[in-house]
């Protein structure tokens, strides 16, 4: 408790400018809810609650995107992470997280260059020829240069920014602190688990930070392609990369967003939008292991209708269980068969409470919507936003694996459609769907799925008559232990756990008083006197705040 106290002390004039901003931004109302202002308020930092009259006719969503633009890398990187979110938010929302992009100015290269230096182990200029000083992209967590290897092979340069992981550590430790307030002030907040979220989100923007991290997934993928002609992964150049260095091979060719320029060069865009969208589903169906974000400024266009694919720094990875599940609910789709997709969409909420009589009626409805159509004719976007409305609808939360993947197929179908306007994600997947099934019920896959089930209820068998005996011997014991999932006692055991904790503090605030005061007497150790005194401050700001907050209705 006292580390945290010291870390919101430490953070204060971040969580000021965080404040002020989502208050210029109208949301203010938030800013209240989960005590921030308040807290502010009395460490001396007024802040001023108006909005001007141009925010105020801004839709919500578009408010709350421009707030994030301006609360800067994290902030961006979080609203990229909600824009895979398609269970959570409406599609208004989801269309300006997607929007979120990092504005910022490069570093220049004269700062940038001892960094280099440190990383390589050697000057820039020794390592690489044609070292181009001016990067080319520039982004919140890197920016990219080029250069040449001393062989003159074209190579791209990503260096991560000098210091980057401490901004992000400090917004993330507000973060925190914000995503426990919510979770517990804000009850419609509260199914979406915060804290878990922010959780996986940390362990996501720690991955993008490590660009060696994102070598290895470039490698990896590199891998899964070898042989394939039509798909082309930068090779990494291992000897110069680092956590905070990734160089690999430059793809010179016409990037994704240029349409017209592939035309000219003759390129056939119907085969692109093909190969594109089979080397993405070949990712998710076969390997397991896919790019989550798939758009347009990720794709090079190269000779002989290949298609090049970069920046590997989002990836999702899927179980072989869970690639089964999205086979099971594609095909009972095509059956038109209610159960089986009432059954994959319930697997997916996990122990959430469920409405399965609603739940059941809303997918009987998205059948019956589908009713009159063929596999071949069904837009893969437009069902999936489909089905994760039904979960959003039904207050249910998508697991994160298949939240990032729901985007990567929607991203793909789009750009699919820009390079191929007959294009249909459906005639792509269709065949790697009856691959799946059909292997299923090869005579090795029964065998080997026959001797797990023997194996599983042999141990079951096996084990009974051990396990009865230890449940008879914890009973003779008066060790026999129910476990009851109550969630009045459970809110009941954090008050009391507030109460200790605040009791606790209170002792160590008059213990240091007292022992600062007989330390004060000291010559020679007054200082740790006063530093006592300082800390037995902090502490009685933090027991007044908390008890205050929790008389607060």
């Amino acid at each position: 408790m006292l580390w945290e106290t010291i870390s919101v002390v430490r953070d204060l004039p971040r969580l000021h400018e965080i404040a002020t901003i989502m208050i210029r931004y109208g949301w203010g109302d938030m800013v209240r809810v989960l005590g921030i202002g308040t807290v502010l308020e009395r460490a001396g930092r007024i802040l001023h609650w108006q909005t001007t009259s141009e925010i105020d006719q801004l839709d919500p969503a578009v408010r709350i995107r421009r707030a994030m633009e301006e609360l800067g890398p994290t902030f961006v990187k979080l609203g990229q992470l909600f824009a895979t979110r398609v269970d959570m938010f409406p599609p208004a929302w989801i269309a300006e997280f997607e929007k979120l992009q990092s504005h910022v100015p490069p570093v220049d290269f004269v700062t940038l260059e001892p960094y280099l230096h440190a990383a390589l182990g050697m000057p820039v200029n020794e390592a690489f020829t044609d070292f181009d000083p001016v990067p080319f992209a520039a982004a919140s967590v890197a920016q990219v240069h080029r250069a040449r290897l001393p062989d003159g092979t074209p190579v791209i340069l990503k260096v991560r920014r000098p210091d980057i992981e401490k901004k992000i550590e400090a917004d993330l430790r507000i973060m925190q602190h914000i995503a426990r307030l919510a979770e517990h002030e804000i009850p419609d907040v509260h199914r979406y688990q915060p804290i878990m979220m922010l959780a996986q989100f940390r362990r996501s923007l720690r991955r993008e930070l490590d660009l060696l991290m994102e070598a290895h997934n470039i490698d990896r993928f590199r891998t899964n392609f070898l042989g394939d002609a039509s798909v082309h992964i930068p090779r990494v150049y291992w000897e110069h990369t680092s956590e905070i260095l990734n160089v690999q091979e430059e793809l010179r060719g016409i990037p994704g967003t240029h349409l017209n320029d592939a035309l000219a060069a003759g390129l056939d865009l119907q085969v692109l939008a093909a190969r594109g969208a089979d080397a993405v589903l070949k990712m998710i169906l076969v390997h397991g292991y896919f790019h989550a974000d798939p758009h347009p400024g990720n794709v090079i266009y190269l000779p002989g209708n290949t298609v090049g694919i970069i920046d590997f720094g989002m990836v999702g990875r899927l179980t072989a269980y869970r690639r089964n599940q999205i086979v099971d609910l594609l095909d009972a789709l095509a059956r038109k068969d209610e159960e089986g997709m009432l059954a994959v969409l319930l697997d997916w909420t996990g122990d959430g409470e469920v409405d399965e009589a609603r739940l059941g009626y809303d997918v009987s409805e998205l059948v019956f919507s589908y009713d009159n159509l063929q596999l071949k004719d069904v837009k893969l976007g437009t069902l999936l936003t489909d089905i994760t409305a039904i979960i959003r609808d039904n207050a249910l939360v998508l697991p994160a694996d298949l939240a990032l993947l729901f985007k990567a197929l929607i991203t793909l179908e789009g750009l699919g459609q820009q390079l191929d306007p007959t294009f249909h994600m459906v005639d792509h997947l269709t065949p790697f769907v009856r691959d799946v099934i059909a292997q299923r019920y090869q005579p090795a896959a029964l065998i080997k799925r026959g001797r797990k089930s023997l194996k599983e209820a042999l141990e079951v068998v096996t084990g009974l008559p051990r396990d009865l005996a230890r449940l008879m011997r914890e009973a003779r014991r008066g060790r026999l232990r129910i476990d009851l999932d109550l969630k009045r006692l459970d809110q009941f055991g954090q008050q009391l756990d507030r109460a200790s904790s605040r009791i606790t503090m209170g002792i160590l605030t008059a213990s240091l008083v007292i022992g600062s005061s007989i330390v004060m007497t000291v010559e020679g150790w007054r200082f740790l006197g006063i530093l006592g005194f300082l800390l037995a401050f902090l502490n009685s700001l933090w027991v007044i705040f908390s008890i205050w907050r929790a008389g607060k209705p």
